[in-house]
This record gives structure tokens, sequence and C-alpha cells, in this order.
């Protein structure tokens, strides 16, 4: 008799099937089935093995339906999805759940859709011809491929090495290039070279958003040789390019966000991890909470890849990496044509506040110059990395302000609904008419984007502007729509939260407005410096990347943050080096790894409880290394009280050691009779 070790789509490793007598022979590694867990619940599985070692004293039910005579996962993938289980400290149900399209493991009985045919001779730009790179691209390409240990043949092309050769060089190149230098043509010339030699390419990005200006841009090049793939695309559109990828090795480009690291490859020959440094690569809700830069990384290790991480801002972590030379790297420090990096100007909004010189959330020299650019008719962008209308309402009399039944925040007030909305759990509110408690009437505080979009139409009634947030830009098609139209000149101010600093690329944009520049500078986190400087760079790179020097107004209350003076002097190096001598110093990545551990429970006494216990059980083994428990900044969210541990590993320390010893307190913990409803989850390497 034969059984089966199958993953569902819940929060546990492996159940164990019966294989029935008509299916033996058919059912293997990679299988995709469907079984009934519990009494009627039915789940589409995959087979992680099958195997003859009848468990002992259970009662085993039979596998009910074979839903493909492939396999739907290959070998490759489920050594990835081991690894990503092992490292990140979550269960293999989860890691399927995060991999498969959704229609691929629904709970009723389905058939996959047929294998899309293998297209031969789809072409992927081989005949058209590139634009020519200038010197320091072509220098920066040399050098890239220099840094794989790939060499060149007598036609100018280049070859990587054999599996034996890998080891002479690191896979991995870090691409150091300012921004508007000429990034992704470099990545258009290495994605032809790697697929003309028979190879697959993954192009990974942070944001949906800039799929959308980059799609048109790849298809000329690469024409049906391209995919894309992300959660904004229908079902049906995910499962095509699944499937096609499953069935062929044929050389493709798939452009995508994080979740592209789970598809199903079988001769990838590079990773592109763009804008390498962006926090969004970072899943955080559901689990698995993995970083899609390091899993990318550890997919092409397994399939002997190369990666290239290209950005304008590197992460600390990185650059230390490249410092040390265990990654390659390649600078580029010259704008595309010469173009000159924009000037940035502080404007100091304490002073100016204290003197009452402030219009709303604008300075007269920012008006000023909007007002300017209006006029010689080119584009702006203003960043206000909140959105909404005002951050809150507060009672003007006693100072009450209306917070989330479920969740440990204040509620955002959203004009255009008229609601107040919790941007934790997501529920909305009915907003009060008066203060429950002094029956006085609400101010508002604060200005996201929807205040600073009225503000804008009340000092430039003539202006077109746009908003580009969560709230405007819910789908693919409002996201591409609002990009597309604002390029071609139909909007003159686009409004934006952090999705304007990604890599997007407008021809007529001169001016940048940053509204407050402090927002992420006080958050209590020792990244604070290093996002804000990232950021602000990036935001400020928008400005004068076509043919004109643009400029960068930056209000702040903190000018004489030494932070601010970097992004003034786009200085990265000093930035580099005070961040790097603080963190040796407190021991905090990438001079040591993180683990933060995360309690939850619905009763504050239990939970309170329950932390300071496996905080004791964790001094025994890691006895200078455990900080907390405490309250994150929100400490309640969906009516879960959260208690926090972190774990601070020295470089040196074993990982899987560290796993085991931490899996073995969890089951200690859960073990206690009060800590039956205790949700306790990891978070590996946080950001």
């Amino acid at each position: 008799m034969q059984f089966a070790d199958i993953i569902l789509p819940v929060p546990f490793e492996t159940f164990t099937y019966v294989v029935p007598p008509e299916m033996e022979g058919r059912v293997g590694e990679g299988s995709h089935v469907l079984v009934t867990l519990g009494k009627s619940k039915h789940y589409a599985g995959v087979v992680q093995c099958v195997h003859q070692n009848e468990p002992q004293s259970v009662v085993l039910k039979p596998i009910e339906q074979l839903l493909s005579d492939q396999p739907v996962v290959t070998r490759n993938q489920l050594d990835f999805w081991r690894w990503m289980a092992a490292y990140y400290m979550s269960p293999l149900g989860d890691v399927y759940k995060a991999a498969f399209p959704g229609s691929m493991k629904k709970e009723r009985k389905r058939t996959l859709p047929r294998p899309l045919p293998v297209r031969e001779g789809s072409g992927y730009g081989s005949q058209i011809e590139l634009p020519q790179l200038s010197d320091a691209q072509q220098a920066a390409y040399n050098h890239i491929w220099c840094s794989w240990g790939c060499v060149q043949d007598e036609n100018g092309n280049y070859s990587t090495p054999s599996r034996e050769r890998q080891g002479e060089g690191p896979s991995i190149c870090l691409l150091h290039g300012v921004t508007s230098s000429g990034k992704t043509e470099i990545y258009i010339h290495l994605i032809r070279e790697m697929m003309e030699q028979g190879r697959q390419v993954l192009y990974l990005l942070p944001e949906i958003a800039l799929t959308t200006q980059i799609t048109e841009r790849l298809r000329r090049v690469f024409g049906d040789a391209m995919v894309v793939y992300h959660s904004k695309f229908t079902d049906k559109e995910r499962v095509e390019v699944y499937q096609r990828l499953l069935n062929s090795a044929e050389p493709i480009l798939v452009l995508g966000v994080r979740s592209s690291v789970f598809l199903p490859f079988h001769n990838l020959g590079l990773v592109i991890v763009d804008e390498e440094h962006e926090t969004s690569y970072k899943q955080q809700e559901p689990a698995p909470r993995y970083h899609a830069r390091s899993a990318a990384i550890m997919l092409a290790r397994q399939q002997g890849a190369k990666v290239l991480l290209g950005t304008a801002t590197p992460s600390i972590e990185t650059l230390h990496l490249a410092r040390q030379g265990r990654y390659g790297y390649v600078p580029l420090m010259q704008r595309y044509a010469d173009m000159q990096l924009p000037d940035v100007e502080i404007v100091d909004v304490a002073r100016l506040k204290f003197q009452k010189r402030m219009k709303g959330a604008f300075s007269q020299r920012l008006l000023d110059e909007i007002a300017g650019a209006l006029e010689r008719r080119e584009q702006v962008i203003l960043f206000q990395n909140r959105r909404g209308f005002s951050s809150f309402i507060q009672c003007k009399q006693c100072g009450w302000v209306p917070r989330c039944a479920h969740c440990d925040v204040s509620l955002t007030y959203h004009k255009r609904t008229n609601m107040l909305t919790c941007h934790y759990c997501g529920k909305t509110y009915s907003l009060p008419e008066k203060c429950p408690q002094c029956e006085e009437q609400f101010t508002t505080v604060g200005a996201g984007t929807e205040r600073i979009e009225e503000q804008i139409h009340r000092f430039f009634p003539e202006a077109r502007t746009a908003r580009l947030d969560l709230d405007i830009a819910k789908t693919r098609k409002s996201y591409e729509q609002l990009i597309s139209d604002f390029s071609q000149g139909d909007y003159d101010i686009l409004i934006g939260t952090q999705m304007v600093t990604k890599g997007l690329d407008f021809d007529r944009v001169s001016l940048v407005g940053i509204l407050d520049a402090d927002t992420m500078l006080n958050q209590p986190d020792f990244r604070a410096y290093e996002r804000t400087f990232q950021m602000l760079m990036q935001v400020a790179g928008r400005a004068g990347r076509k043919g004109h020097k643009g400029l960068v107004i930056l209000q702040t209350r903190s000018a004489d943050s030494p932070v601010i003076q970097h992004v003034v002097d786009n200085d990265m190096e000093s930035m580099f080096k005070e961040q790097m001598e603080e963190r040796t110093l407190f021991h905090y990545p990438p001079e040591s790894r993180l683990i933060y551990i995360y309690l939850r429970h619905r009763d504050l006494d239990v939970v309170n409880h329950a932390a300071e216990e496996y905080a004791t059980l964790l001094r025994r083994v890691f006895p200078e290394q455990i900080l907390g428990p405490d309250r994150p900044p929100v400490s309640r969210v969906a009516s879960l009280h959260i208690r926090k541990i972190i774990l601070k590993i020295p470089l040196s320390a074993s990982v899987t050691k560290t796993r085991q010893a931490l899996l073995a307190a969890q089951q200690q913990m859960l073990a206690i009779p009060y800590c039956t409803n205790l949700n306790i989850y990891y978070d590996v390497d946080p950001l």
C-alpha cells in the first residue's frame, strides 16, 4: 500500500493520505490531488512525496481525485518551498497558499485548464536593434558580466560559466546607478543576451504600478516571449502564465512583483531585482513573511542563475555585502545624456509655522515654484506619504480622538466618502456630528493626499490635478490609466504617496515638492534614517529627468538633521558610514540577524503572561540576545493584543540550531493550558 504526504493550503506542514490502488503509479511528487480534511472540507493539494511508511494509530483517508495527469509543481519548486518554510519559520501549507494562483487551490472538485502549447519561435527581440548604450552604460554592462565570472567570445557575446566554475566569483552583482542613469537599458541588453543563450529571466519590481510603465517598453523588444505576473491580474491570467512556464523551458521573460518567485522556472538564467532597497519586497501579512530579494537570490542559487540587484539607493545590508566582496559592485554615477541631478532646496517649516507664514501645507516658496512650472507648461509631483484627508479628527474642547474599536490606532478621516477608516483592519465608521464626551465640534489634524489635493484646487483652480494612492488606484486598470494620462500630459500636478517614488519616469516633470519629509524620520525604528534617505532621494530623482535640470523643494521641521543634509548633498557614502557605525555599536543588521517573535491573543492578561514566560524560556538558550517582551507601536490589531520579543543572532550562529531552539520553546509554551489559543509567529529578517 502506498501513502502520500500532501501539502494543503492550511497552516500546517503535510497530511498523510492513502493512495488508492487505481492511482498507484499515477500519483507522485508534485501531483495535484483533491482530498477531504475533517468531516467535509475539500482541498486541492500538492503531493510532496509518496512512500510506504504507514503512520501508526491514525485512520487515514484516501485521495479522492487526481486533478491533473501531469505534476503541477516541479522538484525545484518543492525544494524552494521547503527552504522558504524552514528559513522564514512558516508552515509548508502557508507557502503553498502563497505560491499558487487562487483557482488552483480551490476547495471544490475541478480540473485545471489544459496546458498551453509551447510557443515555438515566438521571438524575443533578437532581430530588433536596441538603442546603443552610452560609454558609461557599456562600461557598466561589461563590468556586470565580468563580476559574474563570464567570458566574452570573438563576436563580443558573453557566455555564462559552467556550474563547476561558478564558484570562482560572486553570482550576485549590485548595480548602483543614480536616478535616470539608464539602468533599464542595461537590463534590456542583459535580458536579450541571456535569452539568446536559451535561458529564462525573472525581472522583479517592487510595485505593480512600475510594471505599467515598463511593460510596453519591454514588449516592443521581447514580444510574446514576455509575460507579466502580479496580483492585479485575473486568476485566469495568472493560471495561464503558470501553465505556460510549467510546460515549457522556452526562453521567456517574466516581469512581476514578489509572488513571481514561486513560478515554475525550468531554465532560469538571470534574476533582476530592480529597486532592491524597497520595503515592498517584504511580505508582511499573511505568512510566509518572506523577502523577495532574499528569496530570489536563493531561487537563482538553486537553479545556477545570475542575480543583478539594481538601485540608486542601495540598502545598507546589500551595500555592506558588496563592500565585503561577497557581491559584485558596479557603480553608474552618471545620468544618461549627461543630465544633471536636480537641485534640492530645504524649507524650514518649523520656522515658517512659528512666523505664521505657512499656507495650509505649503510654503510660499513651493507655491511660487508650482506657479512657475505651470506657466512654463511643465509638470509637478507633490509627495505626501499619508493618504486620506487628515491623520485624525480631534474634539476642539476636550481633545477626544475617535479610535478603532478593534485596533490600537486613531481613525483616518476620508472626506470623499465622509467616513473614518482604520488603515490596519480596514473597518470604516460614520463621522460623528459631535464629540460624545463634551458635545463640541471636531477639527481635522494633519494633512493627507486628499487634503493636499483640495488645497491645490484652491491655490491653482485652473490646474489639472491627479492623485495616486491606494484609495484611487485600487485596480490594475486604474493604475495604468492614471500613469498613462500623466505621462501624456493630461494632468499638470500629480499628488501621491510613496507610490510616486518608485522608478516612475515622466518626461516633463521639472518640480518635485516634498511636503513633509519628517513622516518616516521620527519612526521608532533603527532603519528610520536609511528609509528616509532612500525615499527622499528616490522622489527627488523624478525631477528633471529629460533634458532639464529639475528642482526639489523639501519641506521639513528637521532642517538641521544629518539625513536631510545627506539628501541635499546626494551623499550616500556619509549616510552609509554613519549608519554602519551606529549599527556596529548596537549590534543591528548587517552586523547581526534579527528575528521578531510576535504573540497574539484576545485576552490582554493571557498575552502578557505568555510573553513573559516565552522570553524567560528563550533567555535560557539565548541569555544575551533577547530584548523584550514589549508592546509594539500598534499593540492591538483586529481585536488581538500583540506583544513582541526581539532576538539578535550573531552572524556566526547556526540558523538551523536557532530555529530548532525557537520551535522547541514554542512547543513548551503551547503545552501550557492557558496558551491553547495563543498565536505565535516569527518575522525573520524584519523590515
